[in-house]
């Protein structure tokens, strides 16, 4: 068995942040049963430009793999049945929605305790079930700004840049993967379920880590760093080359005496440059030295001499050189899956693994395409399922 095959997820997931979260869920093997209201046409995901086509979209594929997914009302009386059912019989209630919204919907534990008192209710927010923001709409980018990353990123002097990656969606996402792995392992241990009680907000406050411990305890007020330096360690860096950009780090003082040797500049013995505190105080002098240095020659001199040497660098690649590096095929990172529109869909594969057992990969669902599963789980025979069906219970 896959290590989560034992585990049932109702999710009243969509778009970005929930979805992530549980898409690694359902590749390790957990059941996740995606609620899609039906009469906004379901996950909005779904319609995400520009790779879409009527209900199918790459950006859904990319984060509901593996689901099942069933069109419900829960506005109505016999939606709202069904899903009572499903509770009964899941380990967990699955969210991310505005931080009113669980509670007036009815997901929250104190509401599905009598259903199943071991239920774990995970809430993935924007700003939390508590607090001034808690109503408000909380969206990635908002975030960023929110949580001081904007102005903490790009060059000095440029203005307020977000993330390439909608970096505090999916970090939000595993957050939210691990409270639900941890209140499910407590329910089972103790019988009694909780609620989860995660948002974006939090999560990008919490990955302020040491800056933010500098700030609180020193005053220390963070800055932007030319060329995406690190804030104490030189050099940590990218240098321009004769035809792109290359990374160097130098985290030990191995690490800097072994780039030392490799480039074979006596100016870089200086007394000046000798350790962590002297670099950095004789910064501007020692990058400089190296910018020119790194000029003189292309990204593949560069690497071809310093990786031999052990110095830790890398190319900055664009995605495209990132998707086909050796590395990411060896390790089994693009998967395909086939599609009834797109045929085979090749993404990127969960960097979660557990134990030997190489997982599997299903496409995303249809809308609604897993309702005769769902009867048949709920032992639902035909005229329950057309009586539900007339009371609107799936749109």
């Amino acid at each position: 068995m896959r290590p989560l095959e034992d585990i049932r997820i109702i999710a009243v997931e969509q778009y970005g942040a929930g979805p992530f979260g549980s898409v690694h869920l359902a590749d390790l093997g957990a059941e996740v049963i995606k609620i899609e209201e039906p009469l906004s046409g379901g996950d909005v995901g779904r319609y995400v430009p520009p790779y879409n086509h009527g209900e199918d979209s790459l950006f859904f594929e990319t984060f509901n793999r593996g689901k099942r997914s069933l069109s419900l009302d829960l506005a109505t009386p016999a939606g709202r049945s069904v899903f009572d059912d499903l509770v009964r019989s899941a380990d967990a209630v699955y969210s991310n929605l505005r931080g009113d919204v669980p509670a007036k919907i009815g997901i929250t534990y104190a509401q599905l305790e009598h259903l199943n008192p071991a239920i774990v209710c995970c809430s993935l927010t924007g700003f939390g079930m508590t607090g001034p923001r808690a109503s408000q709409p909380g969206y990635d980018y908002i975030l960023q700004g929110l949580a001081g990353w904007m102005e903490l990123t790009g060059e000095p002097g440029g203005p307020p840049t977000k993330s390439g990656l909608s970096l505090v969606d999916y970090s939000g996402g595993f957050v939210a993967a691990i409270s639900l792995l941890a209140g499910v392992h407590a329910a089972r241990r103790d019988g009694v379920g909780m609620d989860c009680d995660v948002s974006l907000f939090d999560t990008a406050i919490g990955m302020l880590t040491y800056p933010a411990a500098w700030h609180l305890n020193e005053g220390f007020t963070p800055a932007r760093t030319h060329h995406s330096a690190h804030p104490s360690l030189v050099p940590f860096q990218v240098f321009p080359t004769a035809d792109g950009w290359i990374v160097v780090g130098c985290a030990k003082e191995k690490f800097w005496q072994r780039l030392v040797a490799a480039l074979a500049l006596p100016s870089l013995s200086d007394p000046r440059f000798a350790t962590f505190a002297s670099r950095r105080a004789h910064a501007s002098e020692l990058l400089g030295l190296l910018d020119k240095t790194f000029a003189t020659r292309d990204t593949a001199f560069w690497l071809a001499l310093l990786e031999p040497a052990g110095v830790p660098c890398g190319p900055v690649n664009d995605v495209a050189e990132a998707l086909r590096d050796p590395h990411t095929l060896a390790r089994s990172m693009v998967v395909d899956t086939s599609h009834p529109h797109y045929g085979t869909v090749r993404q990127v594969a969960s960097p979660v693994r557990v134990g030997s057992m190489p997982p599997s990969y299903r496409r995303a669902p249809r809308r609604g395409e897993d309702l005769s599963y769902v009867a048949e789980l709920l032992g639902y025979d035909e005229s329950r399922v057309e009586s539900l069906r007339a009371g609107g219970a799936f749109g």
